[in-house]
């Protein structure tokens, strides 16, 4: 292992369970979305030191997407960890799931959910 990756992980916080309930708990909290899914290395249990955190927020919303995305990420970010965070209204969902979006479909299909509103 590279030395950078060793200085990296050492500044870079830990990705568990409870980090992750956390940053669902915060945005459940702030945002009242309908659910929070993981998704990607962190869901099907293979990260590395490059991964980021991938979300998919399900959230109603009058807002344009890109400053809605901006918002829920300011309330998800943790220092020093990265992440990616998806935001769509459930419209927005079945609109992209009626086009075929595979992407969408693999997350919905494959990923973890983290928060659900309806549970």
């Amino acid at each position: 292992m590279a030395s950078a990756d060793l200085e990296w992980s050492a500044v870079r916080p830990r990705v568990t369970k409870r980090l992750l309930g956390q940053i669902a708990s915060r945005i459940a909290e702030r945002f009242h979305p309908e659910k929070i899914i993981l998704f990607g290395s962190y869901a099907n249990g293979r990260p590395t030191l490059d991964s980021d955190v991938d979300l998919l927020v399900v959230m109603q919303s009058e807002e344009p997407l890109f400053p809605r995305i901006r918002r829920v990420a300011e309330v998800a970010q943790v220092p020093y960890l990265p992440m990616d965070v998806i935001v769509r209204t459930p419209v927005e969902v079945a609109e992209r799931l009626a086009m075929g979006d595979s992407f969408l479909a693999g997350i919905l299909e494959k990923g973890t959910v983290l928060y659900d509103r309806g549970q």
